[in-house]
This record gives C-alpha cells, structure tokens and sequence, in this order.
C-alpha cells in the first residue's frame, strides 16, 4: 500500500504544472525556475535539520553534477509547459526513464532483450507524439520538452549514484534545490525580473511547495513501496494534467497523442522493470 504514495505524488505533480502554466502569464520560465527551487530550498533546509542530516558531504562533484543537469531539465520542463499541452509537456517530460535506461546500458548495465524492445517501443511513441507538432508550430516546444526527459533521466541516474554512495535523500534534494536556485538567481542577473503581486505570488507559492510534498511523496513511495508499481502509479501524472488541461484550458488531444502517451508509459514502465539495480527485489 505504500507505493500508493505516488497517487498523492503524482496529483500534486500536476497541480504544480498548472500554477506553472498559469504563472507564464506574467513571469518567465527562468523566474518560475528560481521561486520553485529557492522555496524548496527553505522546506528541505527545514526538513533537514528536523532529521538532524548533517549537509556535510564527501561527493561534491556527483551533487553539482545532479544540481546543474536538474536545473536544466527543470527548466526545460518549465518551458515545454508554457508552450505545450499540459499532458504533452508532462508526457515528453516522463521520457527521463527511457534516457535512465539508455545512460544504465552506456555505464556497463547488460542490455537485455526486454530492455531494447522498451526502447524502441518508447521511440515510436515519441515519434507519434511529436509528429503533429510539426503541423501545429509546436516543434521548439516538442524538442525543448524532449530535452528536459533526456536532461531528467541524466539527474536520475546521478540519483542513483548518490544513492549508491550513501547519500540521504533528503540531503541529495537540499543540494539540488541550492543549485537550481543559484543558477536561476545568476540568470536572473541579467533577465527582466517581473513584479509579484498577490495571484502570481500564490501561483508561485503553489509551484514551489507541490514540487516539495510531491518530491517527499515520491520518495516514501519508491523507498517503502514496491518499485515497478510505484513507477507504474508515476504516469498518473499525466491523467490528471490532461484533465486539468481539458478543465482550465480546454485542452483535447487527438487520438494519435493518446496512442503515443500510451507508448511512452508502456515503455517507461518496461524500461523501469529492466533496470532495477536488484533483480530479486519485489514487484
């Protein structure tokens, strides 16, 4: 029952992409970039000395690298979803398991059969899904979209390796949340900056505390929960930002987008069952 953590985790995931979608209206990718990540900065600083985790780390290099590649990606993200479709920009956006699986075959993970077909399974889906793009002037939005799965599959699999080297997961998300934060800040040096009144300051507010209790969510779901479920469960991100898409914005996808959505979580579901690092470990 735990891995039901990522129902929670994934309903709040889509609610932070619409106070994104809404906050584009006034503020710029680069701006929701920094609010989300310098709030969740201030709960995961807080969380952490509520656990007494020491910030102290001895693998510098490895939570750089997530904290840089994660703030590209979530930028990407942010970006795709001010241009896309809300379950389109989340669809492109959950590819990362896909990119996990290919970066796990390029460090030496054997490549089995059911891995490649996942692949390749999840290719197709991409190519369907991004092909009406091309007839709709989407196709920066596609490709940018495309990009923050690549770049989140890269953040992952540095996860996995601070995870293998000891790292608390709560310290892994504060030094994410300082990088991101110091990297949008230095962007902002040289971007317009937009007044925060008091709707795009909720919008805001919003953005960056569901990405936290989601992340939380997420985390109990994976590490008390069954893996491949939990995983299964993550894609019900994207129901409910179609949904939320069709309430707010009226947003209906074409067939083709649902067969290409099925795809894509067909193969991020059969990639995520190959790559588990422990083959015993429980379905």
């Amino acid at each position: 029952m735990q891995s039901l953590w990522m129902i929670a985790a994934s309903f709040l995931f889509a609610c932070m992409g619409v106070c994104v979608k809404f906050a584009a209206a006034t503020h710029s990718a680069v701006e929701i970039t920094f609010y989300r990540s310098f709030i969740s900065l201030i709960l995961m600083f807080g969380l952490v000395r509520l656990r007494g985790v020491s910030l102290k780390t001895e693998h510098w290099r490895w939570q750089v690298t997530r904290g840089a590649v994660g703030f590209a990606a979530l930028f990407a993200y942010f970006y795709a979803i001010t241009l896309l479709p809300l379950a389109t920009a989340v669809t492109l956006n959950y590819t990362s398991a896909i990119f996990l699986a290919l970066y796990l075959g390029f460090a030496g993970m054997r490549m089995r059969k059911g891995m490649l077909g996942a692949l390749a399974l999840g290719l197709v889906g991409v190519v369907v899904l991004l092909k009406p793009t091309f007839h709709a002037d989407q196709l920066t939005g596609g490709l940018i979209g495309l990009g923050s799965g690549v770049l989140a599959g890269m953040a992952y699999f540095s996860v996995r390796e601070l995870g293998a080297r000891g790292e608390p997961e709560t310290r892994t998300v504060f030094y994410f949340s300082l990088v991101s934060s110091v990297g949008a800040g230095l962007w902002l040096l040289f971007s317009d900056i937009h007044a925060v009144d008091l709707r795009s300051g909720l919008l805001l507010l919003g953005v960056g505390c569901f990405a936290t209790v989601a992340q939380l969510a997420m985390t109990r779901a994976y590490s008390r929960g069954k893996t491949l479920m939990s995983a299964t469960l993550a894609y019900s991100t994207v129901i409910f930002s179609s949904l939320f898409g069709m309430l707010f914005w009226g947003e209906v996808m074409a067939a083709s987008s649902w067969l290409a959505i099925a795809l894509i979580v067909a193969s991020g579901v059969a990639a995520t069952h190959f790559s588990r690092a422990n083959p015993a470990e429980g379905d």
